[in-house]
């Protein structure tokens, strides 16, 4: 049976904000591989009058190196169509005069060039992969631990992702154990951050009740998006596991098999 308030969402919806890793493709050695049909997905998506944007917390490579890579995989998407977290970041550290101690991934440190990084007075943490040693740990917690008003930024904090040969452990594990070594709440930027979520909806200039958010979290992209006042969908892809579904008690949410037949459905106007 048809969920009338999905059906209504439908037809009123203006714009679609698609999750990357896990949703378009599996990240691993060599890039990462496609998910199957999610190439045509978005290629059907942009020849429908639909505003798309793609909202992500990756934080091992540059925007541009990013892009880059799914773009060889044969997805049609642009820079400024792309929005993750490390260029968030480094706005606020601009407007706020902050100067960060860095725990991420080597590749993504271009990013934060223009930023001054000499006498740190706080901590910004991301996706650090093979980094996330004893001693980085540590650094990052005796910056904090020696600041009178302890600041930690973390982009995203997802629990875990996939990738092609198994779930890996995500940033949020390590926010967590800084939070709770230094007594600090850690600012989040990235999914599930409302604030974030708005900025991609003002580019694309619609209202949160105008717009669907896909990914495969049930916490940082469906209910992340809930929160905002959108609509959330999960795909049964990436990191989805069907024991969260009674964990996490959100309402109004569907989901489906794969991105390529949700597609299907939305561009039909039909959820059944």
């Amino acid at each position: 049976m048809a969920d009338h308030n999905w059906t209504g969402c439908v037809k009123s919806l203006k714009g679609v904000i698609l999750d990357m890793c896990g949703v378009l493709y599996d990240s691993g050695e060599g890039g990462g591989v496609p998910i199957s049909g999610s190439i045509e997905a978005v290629k059907r998506l942009k020849e429908s009058d639909l505003q798309l944007r793609f909202c992500t917390n990756e934080t091992q490579a540059t925007r541009e190196k990013f892009v880059a890579k799914l773009q060889r995989m044969g997805f049609e998407l642009s820079i400024s169509e792309v929005f993750p977290p490390a260029p968030a970041v480094v706005s606020i550290l601009k407007e706020r005069g902050l100067r960060p101690h860095l725990l991420v991934h080597d590749d993504v440190i271009p990013e934060f060039d223009s930023v001054d990084k000499t006498n740190p007075n706080c901590v910004v943490i991301g996706d650090a992969a093979d980094k996330f040693s004893y001693k980085n740990l540590n650094d990052a917690f005796q910056v904090l631990i020696g600041l009178e008003k302890p600041v930690l930024f973390s982009m995203g904090k997802g629990r875990y992702y996939k990738e092609t040969d198994g779930l890996k452990l995500d940033v949020g594990v390590y926010m967590k154990a800084l939070e709770y070594a230094c007594d600090v709440e850690a600012e989040v930027v990235g999914k599930p951050s409302a604030m974030f979520f708005q900025s991609v909806l003002n580019d694309m200039g619609v209202q949160p009740h105008e717009a669907l958010m896909i990914g495969d979290d049930l916490v940082n992209d469906v209910g992340g998006a809930q929160q905002c006042g959108m609509k959330g969908l999960q795909v049964r892809t990436g990191k989805y596991r069907p024991r969260f579904q009674s964990v996490y008690n959100y309402c109004e949410w569907h989901d489906q098999i794969e991105l390529r037949r949700v597609i299907s459905l939305l561009l039909s106007r039909w959820f059944p």
